[in-house]
């Protein structure tokens, strides 16, 4: 009999683990955008920063490593960065591509950062610009007005023209670490937690 309460005990605190990981979590104030742009991963993130936004006004890490993805779920999350309260340090690591690219981009040029590893693939103006086609599998690309839109947020957030943009994107091109601040994409490497403080 001891041993079966001995298992549901064990059971009682295997269960309050995750609960517990959870609370630190948010209390840390961080958001992992991780994996594929989508609809769901854009309302699971958009979800968490408003209800950052409603407990305090302090600063929110957000962790991007992405191939990129969906183009208008970028957008939400991109706007929803500027569109709260608190600020949001978006923090590249792996890779940072297309949609997650745009979403790193909606923080200010001096609360972007990257850990030193991060590559920032550029992918030319209309493969980048995936568009899901409601009620399909198929994944159309977005016409010429979702690619200068695209090319004008960039812009904004780089400081360079929407044509330079759009030229420099026909191609597939990589920016590494250096590249990235050079480009205006990116504000600073950092190599460990306490810089952010």
């Amino acid at each position: 009999m001891n041993i079966f309460m001995q298992d549901e005990e064990t059971s009682k605190e295997k269960q309050g683990e995750p609960a517990q990981v959870e609370r630190l979590f948010f209390k840390s104030r961080t958001i992992i955008v991780a994996g594929t742009i989508n609809d769901k991963l854009a309302q699971r993130t958009v979800t968490h920063m408003m209800a950052l936004a409603e407990e305090s006004d302090a600063p929110i890490n957000m962790f991007i490593s992405s191939p990129g993805g969906h183009v208008e779920s970028g957008d939400m999350v991109h706007d929803m960065i500027k569109f709260i309260r608190p600020v949001v340090r978006t923090i590249g690591s792996g890779w940072v591509a297309s949609a997650g690219a745009l979403i790193f981009v909606g923080a200010k040029k001096e609360n972007r950062f990257c850990l030193p590893n991060t590559r920032f693939p550029a992918a030319s103006t209309k493969r980048r610009c995936w568009r899901f086609l409601p009620g399909h599998r198929n994944r159309g690309r977005a016409d010429h007005q979702d690619a200068r839109a695209v090319d004008r947020l960039f812009a904004a957030a780089t400081g360079r023209t929407p044509e330079r943009i759009s030229k420099d994107t026909q191609r597939d091109f990589w920016l590494n670490t250096d590249e990235a601040i050079a480009y205006g994409l990116l504000g600073k490497v950092i190599s460990s937690s306490d810089e952010l403080k």
